[in-house]
């Protein structure tokens, strides 16, 4: 039985028309919410549904480019309380994104790329993913607080 792949499975991608025996396609994988049945209308409504996920990918790209030519050279600067030029505690992404936010730029902490865990007053090169083709690389001066 062909069938149309909604998930990525071991089986492939999403989109992908793969053939499979019709008991684990209608047992399992269409129940499941995994697969459609490869017919005529379930294809036209795949190619459609890649489509528009292209249109969506690329404004989201076009976005995401955007965002970076602002955020071009930007220097993040975080005042943390520190002795003898160690941080008490660490600098986590949550910090980075909230500095970020304070300067008008609402990132996703998650795609924040640090080198290690930041336990050290100095001056760090970060960056952020904003799309799977586009980094952002980031200034980031962590200084002790006054």
């Amino acid at each position: 039985m062909q069938i149309i792949l909604l998930e990525p499975t071991r089986l492939g991608q999403v989109g992908d028309v793969v053939e499979v025996k019709g008991g684990y396609a209608r047992n399992f994988l269409i129940p499941q919410g995994m697969a459609l049945a490869a017919t005529r209308g379930n294809l036209k409504s795949l190619e459609a549904r890649i489509k528009s996920r292209q249109k969506e990918l690329a404004q989201e790209k076009k976005t995401a480019e955007a965002m970076a030519e602002r955020m071009k050279d930007l220097t993040v600067e975080l005042s943390v309380r520190a002795g003898e030029g160690k941080i008490y505690g660490a600098v986590t992404h949550a910090d980075v994104a909230a500095a970020l936010a304070e300067k008008g730029f609402e990132v996703d902490r998650r795609k924040l790329e640090m080198p290690k865990t930041l336990k050290d007053i100095g001056e760090y090169e970060i960056s952020y993913r904003a799309h799977p083709e586009v980094s952002v690389p980031l200034k980031l001066v962590v200084h002790a607080q006054k």
